[in-house]
């Protein structure tokens, strides 16, 4: 990674490799993510922005939403999907609190 990454580019970077660092390398299927592996995604790296994130069934019913072709493995399209679901209400809150201080 480059030294000269501005913050929003590091932040994309840090995107893209958590989801390649729960792809299996052994899996036949590339470069998605399994059950099992999004799983541990969620419990360790989103356990503060997801509620429920150790209950299997939340997190199947997850897997179900964000999984478009229905073929029981998270592509980085749907993982991004997931992104975009978790960034747009902190955005909404970060405005709030900005039309809250100016006024």
């Amino acid at each position: 990674m480059a030294d000269s990454y501005t913050e929003l580019e590091r932040a994309v970077v840090v995107l893209v490799e958590n989801f390649y660092k729960y792809v299996s390398k052994h899996s036949l299927v590339k470069n998605k993510i399994s059950k099992s592996s999004f799983r541990k995604m969620l419990q360790k790296e989103l356990n503060h922005m997801l509620t429920d994130t150790g209950n299997r069934k939340a997190a199947d019913k997850l897997i179900q939403n964000l999984d478009a072709n229905h073929d029981g493995r998270i592509s980085f399209d749907e993982y991004w999907t997931l992104i975009g679901g978790i960034t747009s209400p902190i955005a909404n809150l970060i405005r709030q609190q900005e039309q809250q201080s100016s006024s």
